[in-house]
């Protein structure tokens, strides 16, 4: 015990002291959490052993870092400084501070949890970025001055607690030798965290709600900052590129096809050639926030809060086993425009570096068309403005709404009524020049706080999704309704689909049902009523509208046309570090340190898979070619 003098002599002691309040604040959220995700989880004994085992060191590691700083100052202050008055104060205050800040970061955490089923992650770093939306998203979602009050108190409770101790440990006469004793522990122990700890301690779990739990959520932001881009050549099971590259080829090539340059790897550029002269139509590609295929009535949603889309969805061709790319708008944006698989960190839509690869947008502007992508938010977030731009489009955001053209706006952006009469005005001009349109619309009122105008549906704004869905509905509604009275109705191909569904968490990494949403086009004049079952997902739209244009075109897309006697059925679906290929009722997924694994339908379990199995190899194919491409593509702007 007296080797240990040195320290309850020592004005470190307050740095045990604030990690102990920090220990303790992390292990309680960890019980709400658990709490709040019980019927997912494993009640064993040895999962929750693993869930505050694995938690309790990340907790330790986290705060370890976090003290480091403070032992720095601590050592570096003056014992005469530190006793006096100022010192005293300061000290009293910076506590105040750092406990605010603490126990906001607690609640944040809970916020997220409660919209996302997880830790931080890169959402939570681009909601850093995007300040504006963020912080009105969450002033009209929850109660935020009341939350800020709380935390008030709670901040100042704490410290009146500790006070005493606060102010007895830094008067302590404490020796520079002492000091830096203690602080060259802490370093030593927080250089040997960096090296044992990391990502893979929580990832021990088959049920990802488990290995969340493990996460510390402050922990995992700072690992989301520094792995925001993955190298997939680091992190990912690599396959021989001389193999990979023709088997993309083969997965990709549509009959007849060749590649314009057969030596080079993964070149996937090839001819699509039709028959018969194109047809000039007009498109509406509508992509809607967040509508999952269970907010449908014809998928099993018991409740009616979509009547309109229900009824619509009849008189028009929809495409009932189709599936999100991604977990994000961003990537579901990229699917369609590019016909991209996802790789892995920043979708390519927010990337700094520009892509320029070839969209469907700049096709059609080859051909004529006026091609805009029109948002009802700012295009400054997600640095969509930008990634359009370059890719063929122009942009209308709300900033070019006009006063009389806005009714509505939450901090999203203007309800999707005001943006659907904002695209009637602009087809209207295109048509009054003889200009056939290509309009991809964002939608944004299918989003937390879920508010929209009063009085147009009989669901009050701003309580629940349910009111959301049942609003986007109805302007749905209003939207074809005031679209059969224009004159270029009858030549207008509308296409509806999800950016991705509402939650996309679950026990399982990728779970496929939550990305699974519709994808439904309508034209009576042009497309035959009916339903398509065949196993698709968002890379394969571009190519599906050129086909229904008869367009000729050169193509470096992953996807294909689903109406193709000849269309290979599998779907691409991901998330930020997970990548997978579905296909005859299996799903292959890519994970980082190399991982492979196999979940067979219906996708709740998850097993091993030789690295040589042909599904293996072909998301190989997918992936490892796409990140080659995206990366030559670079090298070459």
């Amino acid at each position: 015990m007296n080797r240990l003098k040195w320290l309850r002599n020592s004005r470190h002691q307050i740095i045990f002291l604030f990690a102990v309040i920090a220990l303790t604040g992390f292990f309680l959220l960890r019980c709400l959490l658990l709490v709040s995700t019980w019927p997912n989880l494993d009640h064993s004994l040895s999962n929750l052993a693993y869930i505050f085992g694995i938690g309790l060191l990340y907790d330790l590691t986290f705060t370890i870092y976090f003290s480091l700083f403070f032992s720095f100052l601590l050592l570096l202050i003056p014992n005469r400084l530190l006793k006096s008055r100022f010192g005293k104060a300061s000290t009293l205050l910076s506590g105040f501070i750092l406990l605010y800040g603490y126990y906001f970061v607690l609640v944040a955490e809970w916020l997220f949890w409660d919209e996302f089923h997880t830790r931080f992650n890169f959402i939570a770093i681009d909601y850093l970025i995007y300040c504006h939306e963020v912080t009105r998203n969450i002033y009209e979602s929850y109660p935020l001055f009341s939350l800020l009050g709380a935390i008030f108190v709670a901040a100042s409770l704490t410290l009146y607690l500790v006070r005493k101790p606060v102010i007895r440990y830094i008067s302590t006469f404490e020796p520079p030798a002492a000091r830096a004793r203690f602080t060259a522990v802490l370093t030593l122990a927080a250089i040997l965290s960096y090296f044992l700890i990391g990502q893979p301690l929580k990832e021990l779990s088959t049920n990802n709600y488990a290995n969340e739990l493990a996460g510390n959520g402050p922990y995992q932001f700072v690992a989301a900052f520094r792995n925001n881009k993955l190298d997939y050549r680091s992190f990912y099971a690599l396959g021989d590129d001389r193999l990979l590259s023709p088997r993309l080829q083969h997965l990709l090539f549509e009959k007849n096809s060749q590649p314009d340059n057969p030596t080079e790897l993964y070149n996937i550029r090839r001819r699509i050639t039709t028959t018969g002269p194109p047809r000039k139509l007009n498109i509406f590609l509508i992509t809607v926030e967040s509508l999952s295929a269970s907010y449908l009535t014809r998928f099993g949603k018991e409740r009616d809060i979509s009547p309109f889309l229900d009824q619509w969805l009849k008189q028009g061709l929809l495409f009932n086993n189709f599936y999100a790319t991604g977990t994000r708008t961003t990537r579901g944006l990229e699917a369609i425009t590019l016909s991209m698989p996802p790789t892995p960190g920043r979708s390519l839509v927010k990337r700094p570096e520009p892509t320029r690869l070839l969209s469907l947008g700049e096709i059609l502007r080859q051909n004529g068309y006026d091609t805009a992508f029109i948002y009802g938010g700012r295009g400054f977030f997600d640095n969509m403005n930008s990634f359009f731009s370059d890719h063929g489009y122009r942009c209308v955001d709300q900033t070019d709404f006009a006063k009389s053209e806005t009714t509505f706006t939450n901090a999203w952006g203007v309800c999707d009524e005001d943006l659907y009469r904002k695209a009637l005005s602009e087809a209207d001009k295109d048509f009054n020049a003889d200009t056939p349109f290509f309009f991809h619309l964002m939608t944004t009122s299918n989003h937390r706080p879920y508010t929209y105008p009063e009085g147009k549906i009989d669901l009050p704004s701003g309580k629940n999704q349910s009111g959301a869905v049942k609003y986007t509905d109805y302007a749905f509604k209003r939207l074809v309704s005031e679209a059969k009275k224009r004159p270029w109705f009858n030549e207008t191909i509308f296409v509806v689909v999800a950016d991705h569904c509402a939650h996309s968490a679950g026990k399982i990494g990728l779970p496929v049902r939550k990305y699974h949403i519709p994808f439904f086009l309508y034209a009576p004049e042009y497309i035959e009523p009916g339903e398509i079952d065949k196993l698709s997902s968002q890379i394969d739209i571009a190519p599906t509208i050129l086909g229904l244009l008869n367009l000729s075109y050169e193509s470096d897309f992953f996807g294909h046309d689903i109406l193709r006697p000849d269309f290979k059925p599998r779907a691409l679906i991901a998330n930020y570090v997970k990548l997978g290929l579905l296909k005859d009722e299996k799903l292959v997924v890519l994970s980082p340190q190399q991982k492979i694994d196999l979940q067979v339908k219906p996708y709740n379990e998850t097993t091993g898979i030789k690295p040589d199995d042909p599904l293996v190899l072909d998301c190989m194919a997918y992936y490892q070619g796409a990140d080659h491409i995206i990366l030559r593509n670079r090298a070459l702007k």
